[in-house]
């Protein structure tokens, strides 16, 4: 598949990243030398230097014959005009962007801009990923890290295993056999920064990171059995009252289950457009880092602390002074990679990183076909691929300890028409599972090759 990547910023660089290692012909487009070059040098693709949305840029991409074009630099007026181009000069069958503004977004999922006018195939909005992620981490307090698999009916959730949890020290085989009506498999550990899939006679240490594949029925049950407490949210206080604490806080507003939450804005502009759009939320103008304002929204009785201002910084000191005043859960919001490994000596419980959730998101537009989801662990350190097992798959009808699966891949659920299976090495894998599946960044390609969906992109 040729496909033109418009920004070379992180999203950019990393959808740059998964697509070459695959084998599929693209080229980075940004205005900025530095970056294209930084992507030729480390990534198997071509680069061109210059502003995406002119025809003539686009033309020395290779435009006339690509199949895709995703439009994700940080302006979006450029990806929806390179999108605009990409279609009406050139004629590329699938234009995907990145846009940020909410009133744009409003008109374009109000059906106001038609196909024929602003022709972008699928658009994808940062501050909505980061949003629904959010209320992922509320939902599963607990989890570091969590999304949905199987049409919602089994969920991945990243745990810190503490030195309270009951079953450290205890092979995975021997956890199989202690609670054998558990639905759920671990099928990740991230130990001293090192990232594996585990065997059935590794062990849990505490300090280690786990993934688990847990059906939804058995998630409180999962969360127990490793120790981390099943508390439901009823009082959330959210620090950043723009696109994205808006967005979390009329997403609880519409909850069946009431949440009481409360919003600190420090711009009073974004404070009183949020006061007019909510309707049980109460917004408090002031700095989320004001330790008084903080006590006045009763983060020392509230359930959770959510960060999602537009600084890292502010996100991790507000966070930090949550959890002096006595919150059991606090959630940032945090861009930068590199500040991801102080959450743990912050004492901060969870993050989301709205490059992950982005990246994920496209990923899964991009991978139609079999492959019916793909989600982003870490720093792109793995993925979980959800996909659909076809008759040719080198899978089919084998047994799950019969597979040809890298060190680096395990398969943590099956559905199976509307039975949901956690695979054990006995387990026959057949034609039309849906399969679930762990893999190592690295392990990917193979995964796909055994899945035969790596050519059946859309």
């Amino acid at each position: 598949m040729k496909v033109i990547i418009c920004g070379a910023g992180q999203v950019g660089w990393q959808i740059a990243r998964h697509l070459s290692g695959e084998q599929n012909d693209v080229t980075v487009v940004d205005s900025n030398p530095d970056l294209v070059n930084r992507a030729t040098d480390l990534l198997d693709v071509q680069g061109i230097a210059g502003f995406a949305s002119y025809p003539d840029v686009l033309e020395a991409a290779g435009a006339r014959d690509a199949d895709m074009v995703i439009a994700a630099t940080h302006s979006d007026e450029v990806n929806m005009v390179t999108c605009q181009v990409a279609h009406s000069v050139f004629a590329v069958p699938r234009k995907i962007a990145r846009l940020r503004a909410q009133s744009y977004l409003t008109a374009i999922y109000s059906d106001l801009y038609r196909r024929d006018h602003m022709p972008i195939d699928v658009v994808i909005s940062p501050e909505r990923e980061v949003a629904d992620a959010a209320i992922q981490r509320l939902s599963a307090p607990a989890a570091f890290d969590t999304e949905q698999f199987l049409d919602g009916e089994v969920q991945l959730l990243g745990l810190q295993l503490g030195p309270e949890c009951p079953v450290l020290d205890t092979p995975l085989r021997q956890l199989t056999d202690l609670f054998s009506t558990l639905a759920a498999i671990v099928v990740g550990i991230r130990r001293d920064g090192t990232l594996f899939a585990p065997d059935a006679r590794d062990q849990l240490f505490a300090g280690d990171q786990i993934y688990v594949a847990a059906s939804q029925t058995d998630v409180d049950r999962t969360l127990d059995i490793f120790g981390k407490s099943t508390r439901k949210q009823e009082r959330v206080v959210i620090v950043g009252g723009g696109n994205v604490g808006l967005a979390v806080a009329q997403a609880l507003e519409k909850q069946a289950r009431r949440i009481r939450a409360k919003v600190i804005e420090r711009d009073r502009g974004n404070a009183e457009r949020a006061a007019d759009a909510l309707e049980r939320t109460i917004v408090l103008n002031g700095d989320g880092l004001d330790m008084g304002l903080l006590m006045e929204a009763n983060v020392d009785r509230a359930d959770a602390v959510l960060c999602v201002t537009d600084d890292d910084k502010v996100n991790l000191l507000a966070a930090v002074r949550a959890k002096t005043a006595g919150n059991p859960l606090t959630i940032c919001l945090v861009n930068d990679p590199t500040l991801v490994p102080l959450m743990a000596p912050l004492g901060i419980d969870a993050y989301i990183n709205p490059r992950a959730t982005t990246v994920s998101s496209i990923l899964r537009h991009i991978r139609h076909g079999r492959v019916r989801g793909v989600y982003s662990i870490g720093d792109a350190e793995a993925e979980v691929i959800e996909a659909q097992v076809l008759s040719t798959s080198p899978i089919s009808g084998q047994l799950v300890r019969e597979t040809d699966f890298p060190e680096g891949a395990l398969i943590g659920a099956i559905k199976r028409g509307r039975k949901i299976i956690h695979p054990q090495g006995g387990t026959r894998i057949m034609e039309g599972d849906i399969v679930m599946i762990f893999a190592l960044a690295a392990d990917v390609p193979e995964v796909e090759r055994l899945l035969q969906v790596s050519i059946d992109f859309f």
